[in-house]
């Protein structure tokens, strides 16, 4: 899937150095590519899972045509032993995701983007009262200006002449200088506001998927372990022919919903996947587009 992954990583990578990105930026790309190789993960255990779970079917079908054969008890029975024998490949997806980890650090790394972006915020609340304040005080001051120009231009007709023109100048000249400054600086914090707060949406629905798949996955985990359990049970009192029979019983009535499981949750990692890209998509555009405007 990392191959899959919109926009690969190595794009991210010359975007950050081109454009000297925010720091939390930086992290939510990283984010998002660790969720990517989670999702790479968990899909090979499904895959792994599906040849393990091979052996419960062939049993299920062959306790369906003749149980009574000897020769059929002995293939059922080697079959369960080796299924009980078997590593659960979720157990490796469990040790090798560590999701309360991933969980923690997307729950961090959230806090910090919702903290900088409130902060950045206050920021641009606070230059746009500063504006108004700015506004007021420049009128003041070029009344003052305008005034002690005139009282000079009493003294010169030239002064009197060149007064409006000196005066005009300056003042168009400091209020131009002053508004691109200020824009500039207001731009800048607004668009980093709004990359913030897309990948602060992104981090979000990361962190819940994960959290949904965390769970499907230890469900699925436990519930093949408990079936290792009753294979070995089974095998231990092999002369039991009614423990055998209740035992494929209960596997075949639970076969097609732990199948239909596994595709759950294979479904939801796509899903998971193509939401990880489309939240990439989002906050590159946001970079790139504002860059461009800006």
């Amino acid at each position: 899937t990392e191959y899959l992954l919109e926009p690969r990583q190595e794009m991210i990578a010359n975007i950050a150095q081109r454009l000297k990105l925010h720091h939390l930026l930086v992290d939510y790309f990283e984010a998002s590519l660790e969720a990517c190789r989670c999702c790479d993960t968990i899909l090979e255990a499904i895959h792994s899972m599906r040849l393990s779970y091979r052996r419960i079917t062939r049993i299920v079908k062959l306790s369906k045509t003749v149980l009574d054969d000897d020769d059929t008890k002995g293939v059922i029975y080697r079959e369960l032993a080796s299924f009980a024998l078997q590593n659960n490949p979720l157990s490796v997806a469990i040790s090798s995701v560590k999701f309360r980890d991933i969980h923690d650090r997307y729950v961090e790394l959230l806090q910090r983007l919702k903290s900088t972006r409130r902060e950045i915020r206050r920021r641009l609340t606070l230059k746009r009262v500063c504006k108004k304040v700015l506004g007021i005080a420049l009128i003041t001051a070029h009344s003052v200006v305008l005034v002690a120009l005139l009282v000079f231009a009493f003294h010169s007709i030239v002064g009197l002449v060149a007064a409006p023109s000196i005066v005009c100048g300056l003042v168009g000249l400091f209020v131009k200088r002053g508004r691109e400054r200020f824009r500039s600086s207001y731009c800048d914090d607004e668009k980093l506001c709004e990359q913030l707060d897309v990948a602060a949406k992104g981090v979000y629905v990361l962190s819940n998927d994960l959290d949904t798949m965390s769970r499907m996955v230890k469900r699925l985990h436990d519930e093949v372990e408990h079936r290792k359990v009753v294979a070995e049970v089974c095998v231990r009192n092999e002369k039991s022919e009614i423990l055998l029979k209740q035992v494929m019983r209960d596997f075949h009535e639970h076969e097609s919903s732990f199948l239909e499981q596994l595709e759950e949750l294979e479904g939801h990692i796509y899903l998971c996947f193509l939401t990880t890209n489309r939240s990439r998509r989002l906050v590159v555009q946001q970079i790139t587009d504002k860059k461009v405007k800006h």
